[in-house]
């Protein structure tokens, strides 16, 4: 299983499309607020269709709780666009968090100075961003396909 973390989601229907992803994929979905929605947005259920309720999501307070409550063991990456380091090659193993800021912002810059070593990119060519669900089916997909046998 994989974790989904969103730091600070602003688009319910963003969220609720990446809530279908984690639930297809078997991963959870971690959201840190502040929420730009709340989670009984109608937009948030219409995205997550009737899944919605089936999607293991766990709600934090901030990123720090979130980092307090994992094991020391634990690999967590951050995606951005302010590094060269490309997601696919990057080995990713069950257990690992995969970390995505807001659709505006992206993720803090203090965050991405304290985790430089475990930022990951996607490639693009002519935009500034991807949206912010399509990133998450990317890497997280990516993330499945190395670890899936057969």
């Amino acid at each position: 299983m994989f974790s989904v973390v969103l730091v600070e989601p602003e688009i319910p229907p963003n969220t609720g499309n990446i809530g279908r992803l984690c639930l297809a994929t078997g991963s959870r979905l971690h959201l840190v607020q502040p929420l730009g929605f709340d989670l009984d947005d109608r937009q948030l259920q219409r995205a997550g269709l009737d899944y919605w309720k089936e999607v293991d999501v766990k709600l934090w307070p901030s990123f720090g709780a979130l980092q307090q409550s994992q094991s020391q063991h634990d690999r967590t990456f951050f995606l951005t666009t302010k590094t060269s380091r490309v997601y696919h090659e990057q080995q990713f193993a069950p257990g690992d968090y995969l970390v995505f800021g807001r659709e505006t912002k992206g993720l803090p810059e203090a965050l991405l100075a304290k985790h430089s070593d475990r930022l990951l990119t996607i490639p693009m060519h002519g935009t500034r961003s991807l949206n912010l669900a399509t990133a998450v089916a990317i890497v997280l997909y990516e993330a499945v396909r190395q670890n899936t046998t057969g």
